[in-house]
Parts: C-alpha cells; sequence; structure tokens
C-alpha cells in the first residue's frame, strides 16, 4: 500500500477542513508549491491534489495547480471541479499522471464511459461517502447512489482506481470508517485508495490488512499526529 499526502487547495492556499464542512478550516498554508516540497523531501513518491473551488463552482485554482506539478517530481492525481474533456486534457498536459473525477462521473454515466475509453488507465473515479451514499458538488448534495452499486458500475470501465472519501470521518483523526473500505475492496475490481479520518500508523496498517491499495492523508500530517518520513517509508508501495 502506498500513502498519498493530500493537498487541497482553496483561494490560492493549501487547507485542511474537518468533517466535509466548507465552514471548518482547520489549516491553512499561502505556499502550496512549498508544502508539496516538504512532502516530496519526507520521502513520498506521491500527490493528491484538490481544487476545492472549482469542486464547489467558488472558482479555480488552475495556476496553483500547474504551479504546484511543475515544482515537484512526484506523480501527482488532481481533482476537484473535472467536467470536461477539456480539462482532463489540460491536467495531463500539465503535468498530472492522473485525473480525478467526482461529480461529474456521478450524475453522468455516459459521460464517465466516454472518458474511460479516451483516457484508459488514467482516470480515478472518486466517491465522497456519507451514510453509505454518495455526495457531490464539494459535499453539499446527497445522491440517490448507494456507494456499493455505484462501485459495481464501475467495474467496467478501464479506470486506473477509484478513491473512497468517508466524508463523515474527514479530518477527525479519528480512525477511518474500516467496515465501509472494507466492502468497497471486495465489491471493486479496481485499486481502491481511501480517505478520511487517519490519525495513526494504525489506521494504515488496517486499511493495508483489508486489501486498500492506496491512502489520502491529510490532517494527520499537517498537524504532526504522525512522523511523515515514519510513513512515507513504511507506505512507500
Amino acid at each position: 500500500m502506498i500513502a498519498i499526502p493530500a493537498i487541497d487547495i482553496r483561494d490560492g492556499a493549501c487547507v485542511q477542513l474537518v468533517g466535509g464542512s466548507y465552514d471548518a478550516e482547520q489549516v491553512r498554508l499561502d505556499d502550496p508549491a512549498g508544502v508539496a516540497h516538504k512532502w516530496e523531501f519526507a520521502g513520498f513518491r506521491r500527490l493528491h491534489m484538490v481544487d476545492l473551488d472549482a469542486a464547489t463552482g467558488r472558482g479555480n485554482n488552475a495556476e496553483m495547480i500547474r504551479e504546484v506539478l511543475r515544482a515537484t517530481s512526484m506523480e501527482a492525481q488532481v481533482g476537484g471541479g473535472v467536467r470536461d474533456e477539456e480539462r482532463i486534457e489540460s491536467l495531463l498536459r500539465e503535468g498530472a499522471q492522473r485525473v480525478v473525477l467526482g461529480t461529474k462521473a456521478v450524475e453522468s454515466v455516459n459521460w464517465l464511459g466516454d472518458m474511460a475509453e479516451a483516457f484508459p488507465g488514467t482516470l480515478i473515479v472518486a466517491a465522497d461517502v456519507r451514510d453509505r451514499h454518495v455526495v457531490t458538488r464539494g459535499w453539499t448534495r446527497t445522491s440517490d447512489r448507494y456507494v456499493l452499486d455505484f462501485i459495481e458500475e464501475l467495474n467496467a470501465l478501464p479506470l486506473a482506481g477509484v478513491m473512497v472519501t468517508a466524508v463523515h470521518k474527514e479530518g477527525l483523526m479519528e480512525g477511518t470508517d474500516l467496515s465501509l473500505m472494507e466492502d468497497v475492496v471486495e465489491e471493486s475490481e479496481h485499486p481502491v485508495c481511501a480517505s478520511g479520518g487517519i490519525g495513526t500508523i494504525g489506521d494504515l496498517r488496517a486499511l493495508e490488512d483489508r486489501g486498500v491499495a492506496s491512502v489520502v492523508i491529510g490532517m494527520a500530517l499537517y498537524t504532526g499526529a504522525i512522523d511523515p518520513g515514519a510513513v512515507a517509508e513504511e507506505f512507500a508501495e
């Protein structure tokens, strides 16, 4: 299993939110590229970057994302408000190795199928989950899509993976939703990336034991709850 530090960008800054609420911002750092350098120096090989403003229709941080991609040699997966083929192509051209699709992928299955065929092995579909239902539009709208049904639908597509975020655990560092992740791994034929609630090395080991392929870590790294170097060394591949 590989550990991946998160860089969530809002108003040009690197932030961390608690409990899936945009009103509960706990961390704000004004130099996302510098943060990326810090994680690379700690030994991480991959980076997860999200444009929070684009995800919620409040603008975008496209220039800052380009800056971070230019500043690091880590493999990057980038998402947040990616809703057309042009944006996918732009991110790949600018240096992202994988593109994360969320709201548009959930709301338009036909579009997702077309994009998966156009960019095979490149796209990650993000299922942000609360109460076992997929939430969209920056966690503000709860869909009628049951997460395991959605994961099953994705199995036929040539994706790079699926990412499941336990939104109700996000930023709390009280442990992830292990039963959710275990069920997703069992249902998915794609590599599963887990996110939400990581607070200790033990949380990471528990996810690895359940077959999770990668884990995105945010608050625990930014607050020093877990040691970045130790995480990068143990969960390097």
